[in-house]
């Protein structure tokens, strides 16, 4: 009984006690995930189909091997011309997005060919070309606008957008052709004049040194006390 009872003790002896692994502590390293480049997010929303994806990469990749390819209308034809309007401006939008503007113009010039161009992509154009300071282009742009359609949508809300656009490229000319295109278009007579849309052309105006077309702006508007 004794001996039983002795080796019960020792078997649970501390010494006897199976030991225990420290726990194993891990350091976690946080990685932090962002942009690869300087190109903007894609639009919330928005998903490239497949069809938009492979024209896009068929641009680029006859443009790196060989820039003189863009020139011919059969490579545009083949690239561009399956796509419908929806995929055609998706296209475009995500060429400005990642800087193409060269591109673009390409893409722009096949939705203008088979499909009326409005002024929110012409403005979207302006803006990416400003940003890359291509001003030849900007004007050859507002030139075949005022050529093409001979009239705008002085309703339309992305007018003051691509007004906006040009003042911010410093683009006089263009400028002043857009407000020439305006007045053809009836507005101040037919159609109605929006105050915002004053305000911004008039002081564009005048930051570029155009004060007498500004001043015609106001008072043809009969707003001339927005005058700064």
């Amino acid at each position: 009984m004794a001996s039983s009872l002795h080796s019960t003790l020792t078997f649970l002896s501390p010494s006897h006690s199976p030991k225990l692994k420290p726990p194993i502590t891990r350091s976690h390293i946080p990685i932090r995930c962002g942009p690869r480049d300087k190109r903007g997010p894609l639009v919330k929303g928005r998903v490239l189909s497949i069809e938009a994806i492979q024209a896009i990469q068929s641009l680029k990749r006859a443009h790196r091997n060989d820039q003189t390819n863009l020139n011919h209308d059969d490579l545009i034809s083949k690239s561009l011309s399956r796509l419908i309007k929806a995929d055609l401006i998706a296209a475009l939008k995500e060429l400005l997005r990642q800087d193409r503007c060269d591109l673009a113009l390409r893409v722009f010039s096949v939705v203008r060919s088979e499909y009326k161009a409005d002024l929110s992509l012409y403005a979207d154009l302006v803006s990416g070309l400003g940003k890359k300071r291509m001003w030849d282009d900007i004007d050859r742009l507002i030139c075949d606008l005022e050529a093409e359609e001979g009239a705008i949508d002085c309703d339309d809300k992305a007018l003051v957008r691509l007004i906006k656009a040009l003042i911010e490229a410093e683009r006089v000319e263009s400028t002043v052709r857009i407000y020439g295109l305006m007045k053809k278009s009836g507005w101040g007579d037919t159609c109605k004049v929006d105050e915002y849309v004053v305000k911004v052309l008039s002081r564009g105006l005048r930051r570029l040194g155009e004060k007498g077309v500004a001043d015609e702006v106001e008072k043809g508007s009969n707003l001339e006390k927005l005058r700064v």
